[in-house]
């Protein structure tokens, strides 16, 4: 399935308004974790799949990287990108994931952010990142967390006064669709377990080097009274690996 919400202009407005894509990687509440989970990017030859904005790509040059492809199937995420991230040594390219090809061991480093989970080809996509690695090479990820992503509604449970109550797991083992809410419209996604996560990297023949479950910062918590809710279940998934 290669569906392309981003493009659709309500959407896509939507998503503009959120502080991440305005801001950039430090409104982003994972970021103080993800980069340091991150790998040397000097010299680096760098692959951003999923890339969005083309925040990461820039981080990248911005650390030394000697090149950084950009994939993303949206074309209005791409023009965002040229337009606000467009540095010497970033070539951005429009294509869904499952139909990238290269030649092998060509990239140092392969990132991907929040994308996976809208993939249903997930142990395919990891055998192809598989090939493109150099060995030695760094393969970093974030998806959103199967306790996040377990049910449909991916919403709190709210009390007869309208608070947050609880965050409901169900059919959790049972992988696949879900027709989610997200800024207003309906979006596919696909659920999977923790375990199928990083079974399948183990059986590409990865190396796991680290797995985190982020919590906003002490900054965030300070400034963002609400982030306080994302202390009570986790809502992303961190994954470092090396080949």
């Amino acid at each position: 399935m290669k569906e392309n919400k981003y493009d659709d202009f309500s959407f896509f407005e939507q998503y503009g308004k959120m502080s991440r894509s305005q801001k950039g990687l430090d409104a982003a509440g994972e970021w103080h974790v993800l980069k340091g989970m991150l790998p040397d990017f000097k010299e680096k030859k760098v692959l951003d799949l999923g890339c969005g904005y083309g925040w990461h790509c820039r981080y990248a040059i911005e650390k030394g990287a000697k090149s950084v492809v950009g994939i993303d199937l949206s074309e209005k995420m791409l023009q965002k990108a040229k337009k606000i991230n467009q540095l010497d040594g970033i070539i951005y390219k429009r294509m869904a994931l499952e139909d990238v090809q290269f030649t092998p061991e060509i990239f140092d480093v392969i990132f991907s952010s929040l994308t996976f989970h809208y993939i249903q080809s997930y142990d395919m996509l990891i055998g192809n990142i598989y090939q493109w690695l150099k060995a030695g090479g760094r393969f970093v990820f974030s998806v959103e967390h199967p306790v996040f992503t377990s049910k449909d509604s991916q919403d709190w449970v709210y009390d007869a006064a309208g608070n947050k109550s609880h965050w409901a797991v169900d059919s959790y083992f049972f992988e696949g669709e879900r027709n989610t809410l997200f800024l207003g419209e309906r979006v596919l996604k696909y659920h999977r377990t923790v375990g199928t996560y990083l079974n399948v990297l183990l059986k590409k023949g990865f190396k796991i080097v680290e797995v985190k479950e982020p919590v906003p910062s002490d900054e965030m918590l300070k400034n963002i009274p609400e982030m306080k809710d994302e202390l009570r279940r986790p809502m992303m998934l961190l994954i470092s690996t090396e080949k």
